[in-house]
């Protein structure tokens, strides 16, 4: 499964990066996210527990958070729950006044049965895209505004 959101948000790179990467603060901004608990944390790396809604429907995860200020770049890679394994990237492409924020969702999914439908459709298209698609719009409108 792989699946790309992306958007292009009128503010510095580095504003976009600063309120993506203190994912400490996301169920304070986006309103789809129920909680972020920071489980460990060493330097630029940590280990959160996050939580959202896709729609009705209460997801949560684990996952190793790396963050670069100097690149931009956040990485995340799932430790635990249904999407153990996943990798996500968040890239910041500089675009004269505007940045161009793509966030990358990867996974082999490991169900011996249907796992290419179930990971596209379900996964990817149902929960990830959903989910990235709104945090990207609330980032967009936050940035601006600021």
């Amino acid at each position: 499964m792989h699946a790309t959101n992306e958007i292009v948000i009128a503010a510095p790179a580095h504003t976009i990066y600063a309120l993506a990467a203190a994912t400490e603060r996301w169920p304070e901004i986006l309103p789809h996210y129920r909680f972020v608990e920071v489980l460990e944390q060493s330097g630029s790396s940590r280990v959160v527990r996050m939580a959202a809604w896709r729609d009705a429907i209460p997801i949560a995860w684990t996952a190793e958070q790396t963050n670069d200020p100097e690149r931009p770049h956040i990485a995340f890679h799932h430790v635990r729950g249904w999407t153990r394994g996943m990798d996500v990237e968040w890239i910041f492409e500089p675009l004269g006044d505007a940045t161009r924020v793509r966030i990358e969702h990867s996974l082999a999914f490991r169900f011996p049965i249907a796992s290419g439908w179930l990971g596209d459709h379900v996964v990817g298209q149902f929960f990830v895209r959903d989910v990235a698609a709104k945090t990207l719009a609330c980032m967009k409108r936050i940035a601006e505004a600021s």
